[in-house]
């Protein structure tokens, strides 16, 4: 399929990450020498993908860091509107209903996931979620987030790990009446549609959301076992 556009989003706090982000935004945090989002960036492979950045929590650092490359900035200084908000505000930079979201606190080793998820898409489908096993999900405490059936459609419950990346439709987020709302909201409704599906990466992920996540992650980056 050809590139869809892409959101990163990079307007939180971060304030698990403590001092780290007392005086920077969460995605200019470094891994291996690199800060947060430009790991993120390097994963869009296609020249042509148009990306947006949403920004809340010290924007203009990120905007001086990105300052030059073919990105667009949803502003959401006024507000923070969660994952479903912020990618409401930027649908009319956006442009197209199905696009990819991807968060930029997460590392990746193996595969392309993009390329993962963009080769699982089918047109029947709602929302495309990018899954990891746990023995996978490097430093991840969580019990799981969906199980897939057969078929790849996801309910809720112990199984594998959101890894912050997908492929949604986004015609049902006028529907939605608040202004900030998680990604769960339109998650629920499209699954209750029987529309929400998982595919599985075959690499490792390593969410970087707490100070000790780095060392972790630089050194699933040094590993080649995958």
């Amino acid at each position: 399929m050809n590139p869809l556009p892409v959101l990163l989003f990079a307007a939180g706090f971060g304030t698990r990450m403590g001092p780290l982000t007392r005086e920077k935004p969460k995605p200019m945090v470094k891994v291996a020498g690199l800060p947060l989002i430009d790991h993120a960036l390097n994963l869009l492979t296609e020249a042509n993908t148009p990306k947006v950045v949403n920004l809340h929590y010290k924007a203009e650092i990120l905007r001086d860091h990105l300052a030059g490359r073919d990105i667009q900035f949803s502003d959401e200084s006024d507000a923070i509107l969660e994952t479903g908000g912020g990618l409401r505000r930027a649908l009319p930079l956006l442009g197209k209903s199905v696009v990819a979201t991807l968060n930029t606190d997460a590392i990746w080793q193996g595969v392309n996931p993009i390329e993962t998820l963009m080769n699982a898409w089918r047109p029947e489908m709602e929302a495309l979620l990018l899954t990891v096993p746990k023995d996978r999900a490097i430093g991840h405490k969580g019990a799981g987030d969906f199980i897939a059936d057969t078929n790849g459609r996801l309910t809720r419950g112990a199984g594998e790990i959101y890894t912050g990346l997908q492929i949604v439709r986004t015609d049902d987020l006028v529907n939605i009446p608040e202004d900030a709302f998680s990604m769960n909201v339109l998650w629920n409704r499209i699954a209750e549609r029987g529309g929400l599906y998982g595919a599985s990466f075959s690499g490792r992920w390593c969410d970087v959301g707490q100070p000790e996540s780095i060392a972790l992650a630089e050194q699933m980056l040094g590993e080649t076992d995958v």
